[in-house]
């Protein structure tokens, strides 16, 4: 399994209320909480962003709230998978469970810029930097993991499961 992308790049403890901003919560539409991704640090994000880009970030993406929209905004305005040195504990869980591929590298969030091509192949951990001709190894994710990822989501995973029996 494979993500290819443009990259958005941001810094530091990007919280998941920059992510998806509180006034909009009162939607339920996952594309309609995509169309306000990112507003209050990069205005333009939700028309520029297409489906498979990326996001790199520096260290601790997605802290803040539990804010359970702000991975499910990303995915539904196309984005593919995230890298960043180190997420918040909360982020990285409610990005798996709506099966949100996320990456910790810190050498990728340091090497990868704005605007790079950067293919990452989930089965072997590898990242490739097409624009600068540079790998990163993250960690492989496992099966299980991407399995989720491949069924939209923890929840769909364990029904696929169920009608199985």
């Amino acid at each position: 399994m494979k993500a290819l992308g443009r990259v958005f790049k941001y810094g530091d403890n990007v919280d998941t209320d920059v992510i998806i901003p509180a006034r909009y919560l009162n939607s339920f539409d996952a594309k309609e909480l995509a169309s306000h991704a990112m507003v209050d640090i990069d205005p333009e994000f939700a028309n520029k962003v297409r489906p498979g880009d990326l996001i790199v970030a520096n260290k601790n993406f997605g802290c803040g709230s539990s804010r359970e929209h702000a991975p499910l905004c990303l995915k539904a305005a196309g984005v593919s998978c995230v890298i960043a040195e180190t997420f918040a504990r909360i982020f990285y869980r409610n990005a798996i469970n709506i099966g949100l591929p996320i990456i910790e590298c810190p050498e990728a969030a340091k090497g990868i810029e704005a605007g790079d091509e950067v293919e990452v192949d989930f089965d072997t951990g590898k990242i490739y930097n097409r624009t600068k001709g540079t790998e990163f190894m993250g960690q492989p994710f496992p099966e299980f993991m991407q399995k989720i990822i491949k069924a939209e989501g923890l929840v769909n995973y364990t029904n696929s499961k169920r009608k199985e029996k």
